[in-house]
């Protein structure tokens, strides 16, 4: 049985094996979809099928697809003009401008998220987008108008059941903006938060557990990778989730005067118009986009910079890379200092403390805790010997071994600890550390 005998293949978007796109565009106006299949050379046709080689036959979404049809999904209605790189961005960002207040930096770095989920399926890893801030302060304004400008946006929010959510992104891909995100959940277990944890890495889907029409057990991996666009009050519990979004904090000046109060319905046709024209750049550069690791910012652990190399790879301008890099150097201070001051940073510091402490033969887990209760909180209740001992095994991942009937950490452990209190800043990369004791 050959693909069309299995009937015509509703479709959003293909990267065919010749490098040419497929795309869906709906004509609000007319209420009609359309395929458009193009590629590096700018020429781009308009489909309602379109046959492969195999025999698979491609077919637009239909306009009535309640999704399309109310705006659920935002999709180009044409190829735009493209002209340069360089025009595009200025233009998303004269729109962002007009509509939203933020910072300067994140103006630019908005501007260029646009850019980069139209082509974020060139890269392996991306980054999120996030404001955060209290009610009040822009952020559902700002999804709007940062959202309705990329690529095949769905809109949903944090009171969305899990269920479509999941089938939109694996069925259409796309940027999900998804507004009030800390309402439905707040912890690694929780379902959307499995979504922005294995969604920002190609290739690792997350598995949902399904029924056939026989009933039998017939789990499906659903994709998740894409753009993310979210606001949220706070922030999540999860750390390594934390370290996936290019946050932007709302509702710490006044805003600018020339904000209109309220968004005007031409903003639906303006970014319908930028929509086609990013369509038009998507169909030129997709096939040439990479990685970039030389533009990747000095001084920042590794997880940043992976995080954020596709979005620095689409900035030609070398100022804006400095600014970039300069906020996320301050990222990496503000998480050094998170980690300087919780638990496991305290323990560590402890630890450093007493291993450069030359008088000592070896190091107890008793004396971790004396010191550790020496520099807390004269309010709080001391730590035990137990609960260090437990920190150390299972946060620290450090070994703790009996010797006369004493818990004590071996010589050899202060290779781990050293590089420990880099990580958690209690001493900066390359600082040299006292040699053990004789």
């Amino acid at each position: 049985m050959t693909d069309r005998d299995k009937g015509p293949t509703p479709t959003v978007s293909r990267v065919l094996p010749d490098g040419r796109l497929v795309e869906l565009l709906y004509d609000p106006e007319r209420r009609v979809t359309a395929l458009a299949v193009g590629g590096p050379d700018g020429e781009a046709v308009l489909h309602e099928t379109f046959d492969l080689p195999d025999g698979e036959r491609l077919v637009p979404y239909g306009a009535d697809n309640n999704l399309i049809a109310t705006g659920c999904v935002l999709l180009p209605s044409a190829v735009g003009v493209f002209t340069t790189q360089g025009t595009l961005i200025a233009q998303i960002q004269a729109f962002l401008h007009r509509y939203v207040d933020l910072s300067p930096v994140f103006e630019e770095i908005a501007a260029h998220y646009v850019l980069l989920s139209w082509v974020y399926d060139a890269f392996n890893e991306l980054p999120y987008l996030r404001l955060r801030g209290d009610y009040g302060t822009g952020k559902t304004r700002a999804l709007i108008a940062i959202g309705s400008l990329c690529y095949k946006p769905f809109f949903a929010s944090g009171a969305s059941t899990v269920s479509p959510i999941f089938h939109v992104l694996d069925a259409f891909g796309g940027t999900l903006v998804l507004d009030e995100a800390d309402f439905r959940f707040s912890d690694a277990t929780a379902p959307l938060s499995k979504i922005l944890n294995n969604g920002n890495v190609a290739g690792l889907p997350v598995l949902r557990t399904m029924t056939n029409r026989h009933k039998e057990l017939n789990p499906r991996a659903f994709r998740v990778y894409g753009p993310k666009l979210i606001a949220m009050r706070h922030s999540f519990a999860d750390r390594a989730l934390e370290s996936r979004f290019l946050t932007e904090e709302t509702g710490q000046r006044p805003l600018r005067p020339d904000i209109p109060i309220q968004l005007p319905p031409e903003l639906q046709a303006e970014a319908r118009t930028l929509r086609n024209s990013l369509l038009a750049w998507r169909l030129t550069h997709r096939s040439t986009v990479r990685s970039d690791a030389g533009r990747q910012a000095a001084g920042v652990e590794p997880r940043l910079n992976q995080t954020a190399l596709s979005l620095l790879s689409l900035m030609d301008d070398p100022a804006l890379r400095d600014r970039v890099h300069a906020e996320l150097g301050r990222e990496q201070a503000r998480i050094a200092q998170e980690r300087a001051a919780s638990p496991e940073g305290r323990v560590v510091q402890v630890l450093i403390e007493l291993f450069d402490d030359r008088s000592r033969g070896r190091v107890s887990v008793s004396a971790v805790a004396d010191a550790f209760n020496r520099t807390g909180d004269p309010g709080r209740a001391p730590a035990s010997a137990r609960w260090v001992g437990w920190l150390l095994r299972d946060r620290l991942k450090l070994t703790a071994t009996k010797s006369n009937g004493v818990f004590v950490l071996a010589a050899s452990e202060r290779a781990k600890v050293e590089a420990l209190a880099v990580r958690y800043g209690v001493r900066p990369t390359g600082a040299p550390s006292e040699p053990p004791p004789p």
